[in-house]
This record gives C-alpha cells, structure tokens and sequence, in this order.
C-alpha cells in the first residue's frame, strides 16, 4: 500500500538530518580522493557511468539516503507511475511519458485503448511519413524534395525537441544519417519567425505546428506567420504543413494539414522529446531509425531506475543526493555542466523539466508544505561556462552543486594537436581539473586567491554522445525530477504556475485592464 507523506513527517529524513556531514575538501585529497572516485561510481545504460565521488556523501550518508528511498516507497511509486496510476492528482491523469519508449510493468488501457499500442502506432504513422518524404514520395508543388523542417512550438514542444537536435546534428552528419534541416520557431517576438522564415527556402521546406490543445496562442500567431509567408511565395500551406496534436483539438482532421500525429493528455511538453512531439522533427531530421535508437537508449534507463538499490539506480541516488544538498545542506541551486559542445541547449531543457515539475510550494493535496523543493536550475557547456559564471561557483558566497557531463570522444572524430594535445584533451582536462579544484580548492594567503573548496560535483561520462547515449541521458535526468518529486510529495506533472500570465495576458489584448496592469499596458503601447 502507498502512502503519499511529506518529507518532514517521515522518520528517515530526520535520521537524515542528524548524520555527520562530510568534509569534502578533505575526503578528495590524496590517496583517498582517488579511492572514492573509483567506488563512487554507478553504470547507467549504453556505458554511461554516473560517478559521485565528488559529493558531500560517504557510507554512512548513503545508508541514510536508502532508508529515505525506501520509507518515502520511491520504487514502488514509479512501479505504480509506470502501471498506470493516477499520479498526476492535480488534472486527475496518468503519466505515461515512460511507455513512449516501451513497456515497464502492465498493459495499460485509456480512452478505450492500449496505450502503448497507441503510441507505437503513431511512431510507425511518423516513420511512413518521414520515409515517403525522404525517398521522394511527399514532395512540394513542383515536384522537389523537401529539405528543412521547421519545428513550430513552445515550451516543451522546443525545448525539448530543439536540445535533442542540436545533440545529434553533429553526429548524423558524421554517419550520413542527416535527411534534413531543422530549424525551430517558439517565441512570439515576431522577430524569431521572422528570422527562421528569411534564412530558409520555404518552398523546399515542411512546417511541423505542435500544439496539444490546438490553441495555444503562441503556436498559433507563429503558424499564421508562416502561412504568410508560403502564401506570400505563391505556396499553398496545407501542403508544407503537418500537425502534431491531440486527437481532440481542432488541428485533428484539418485539411489544412498534410498529415496529423497524435499525443495526449497523460505526456507533458517537458517529458514529451520521446513522444510524437520530438519524434516528427527527429525523424524527418535524421531518419525513423536513428529515433529508434534514441528511444532504445531511453528504454534501458528506464529499466534501471526500477532498482530499489539506490547503488544501482543512477536516477534514484543522483535525486536523493539532490534532496540532501537542498534539504539538509541547504544549497538553493544546482548547475548543469555539459563538455559537450553538442549538449549547448541541454542545461535550458532541464531547467524546463526540473523547475516546471518541481517548482512547487504545496504537496500532492494542495496544502503548503514546510520545506524547500525544486532547486534553481541554470548550465552553460563547457569550457564556455569557465570564462562566464564559474567565478562565482569558486569563491562565491553560495555553494552550488554542479552535475557535469562528460566523453572521452567528440562526435565528428576530427582533431588536431597543439601543445602535444588535442582539443578534446584539452576539453577533457579541463572538465577533471575542474571537479578537484571545485572539491579540494586551494589554500592561499592572498584571500583573494583563496579557495575554500568543498563544492560538491558529480559527473555523467560517456565514450561518445550518440542517439542512445543521449536517449539514456534524457531518461535520466526525467527520472531524477520524479524520484525527486515523489520525496517532497509535490505532483511533478502539472504546471499551474505558467497560467496566471496567460489569463493576464489575454486581459491586456482584450483592454479589459486596470491598476497596475493598465499603466504596464500604455507603457508598452499595447
């Protein structure tokens, strides 16, 4: 039997408190330093490794941590997450972002269908479609292939999608599996779409408009600039667009579309990259078989974090580790660190999944909770990120964890030596030396040269980022959100803190307006 507690009612987390906190600075030194790094260390799917020997932790602190996963029925609820349950209590709804990649526990039957069926379906729909576009059999007017697609969405429609582009275009390119051009328009600045629309050919060029409900006003306004835009060259926009939508929306059987494909309520835009929401721009990017992989790689990650051994759950112990930074060490943020060139939009993904999921000060039943949740999420990739904020993170008052990420290879297999190394070398040193002076620092009279060390850190690495490198890190992280959401017993899958501004919004369009938001309304012109 589940029991939904807050964090602070539960004896383990007391326990928690009370442990002995670690001095990492001395822990990372010498000999002992190297002992942890090499035990610290848990394998993920396709030979990712997480590795945690640069955190505040020791055994004792782990035993701790493991008494809290199993008091706080981490497992158990991802069981009962995966198998269908209501889990999202605050629209009533399953979460089903899992079963995109495949099946964990039980067949689970919604609307009236399988749901995994379901979502294979629109898999295999998105496969044919991209296959007919690539060979030729889907093309523009004249009878000429297609060669950009253009994702037109926002929040988790781009965010998403876009990271997991830009982290396989390198790497498509290096194995001939790039079919086409992806570009992206989310914001409502007029000046994004206008800037993707100049820079591309859209006669030669298929426009995926996502938008679950089929009325998001964003997606919609940006739609009609792209209409514009192909009624303006002589084109005739159903036959460049295709929709990605609910079964329910309007979008659904438009002939303004050439093709639909269809989410639904139980995958939120933050969880939705392994969706039909990534899967459309993925598979006319790069082909239905590299998504295929990306989705192996994702499944695999899933498969572990159903451990109940935190030592062998990655997912589980990165969260845990997290909830005792914030909780019991009281740190307000954490920075994600990719050296990986690729990953460049990676950090704002996450700052979408982790702060729109757990960004939350009531628990499961609306009621306030007494305890600090989600942390502050901000990254930049590597070595760029050194020479922007890394100050702060050295001798900054704030103590901020930082979870890197790391491979030994880069995805072009190209280099050159300079100075007896090559540049992935030297962006690999970079990312070493980085984690011991953040842990060990270095003591100097000169306070201004002074580090005090003790910064805690932990590191995904990998040989090379690739679809299923990549699909497993993804898994990874969403799991990390959940398992993390289960222990503040806050619902990490609705997002109501993005309404108010909408509703506000639609005020000031309307010049239904008063107060203050009528003086901001004539300040902008609007």
């Amino acid at each position: 039997m589940i029991s939904w507690n807050n964090l602070d009612t539960l004896a383990s987390f007391q326990e928690l408190l009370n442990v002995e906190r670690v001095n990492l600075a001395e822990v990372m030194s010498g000999e002992n330093g190297a002992e942890r790094v090499k035990n610290y260390s848990v394998p993920m799917a396709e030979g990712l490794a997480f590795n945690y020997g640069a955190k505040q932790v020791d055994d004792n602190v782990l035993s701790a941590l493991a008494k809290l996963a199993e008091e706080a029925q981490l497992a158990e609820k991802y069981e009962a997450l995966y198998n269908g349950e209501v889990i999202n209590t605050g629209e009533k709804r399953m979460v089903l972002h899992h079963m995109t990649r495949g099946q964990l526990g039980d067949s689970v039957t919604a609307d009236g269908v399988d749901k995994r069926s379901f979502y294979v379906e629109q898999q295999k729909k998105i496969a044919e479609f991209a296959n007919k576009v690539h060979a030729g059999e889907i093309t523009n007017a004249a009878g000429e292939k297609f060669t950009t697609v253009v994702q037109i969405g926002i929040g988790g429609s781009d965010l998403g999608p876009r990271a997991m582009y830009l982290a396989l275009e390198n790497w498509a390119k290096k194995h001939d599996t790039m079919k086409m051009k992806a570009e992206f328009i989310s914001n409502v600045d007029p000046d994004d779409a206008a800037a993707v629309l100049n820079k591309i050919d859209v006669a030669h060029s298929i426009f995926i408009l996502v938008s679950k409900s089929g009325t998001t006003l964003e997606t919609l306004t940006n739609e009609s600039f792209v209409k514009d835009a192909l009624a303006n060259a002589g084109l005739d926009a159903s036959k460049h667009m295709i929709a990605v939508t609910s079964e329910t929306s309007p979008l659904a059987k438009s002939d303004d579309y050439l093709a639909a494909f269809f989410m639904d309520d139980y995958i939120g835009g933050r969880y939705s990259s392994t969706s039909a929401v990534g899967g459309a721009v993925l598979s006319l990017a790069f082909g239905p078989e590299v998504f295929d992989q990306f989705l192996l790689g994702a499944a695999k990650e899933d498969e572990l974090a159903k451990n109940k051994d935190i030592c062998k759950n990655p997912a589980m112990l990165d969260a845990l580790i997290g909830v005792y930074e914030r909780n019991v060490l009281g740190y307000p943020a954490t920075a994600v660190l990719p050296y990986s060139q690729a990953l460049s939009r990676f950090p704002a993904h996450l700052q979408q999944l982790d702060m729109e999921s757990n960004g939350k000060s009531v628990n499961r039943f609306g009621e306030p909770v007494d305890y600090v949740t989600g942390p502050v999420i901000f990254g930049e990739p590597g070595t760029n990120g050194q020479h922007s904020f890394y100050q702060l993170l050295h001798q900054g008052t704030d103590i901020i964890p930082l979870q890197f990420v790391g491979f030994k290879n880069n995805q072009m297999e190209t280099d050159v030596v300079i100075q007896d190394s090559t540049s992935q070398q030297k962006l690999c040193a970079n990312v070493a030396a980085q984690i011991v002076a953040f842990a060990c620092g270095k003591a100097d009279e000169n306070r201004n040269k002074n580090f005090e060390g003790g910064r805690p850190s932990s590191i995904i690495i990998g040989d090379q980022l690739n679809p299923k490198t990549l699909g497993a890190l993804l898994s990874h992280f969403e799991n990390k959100v959940m398992f993390q959401g289960f222990v503040w017993n806050v619902n990490s899958f609705d997002q109501e803190g993005v309404q108010l501004g909408k509703v506000l919004a639609k005020r000031v369009l309307a010049h239904e307006t008063d107060g203050a938001l009528k003086v901001y309304s004539d300040l902008l012109n609007i």
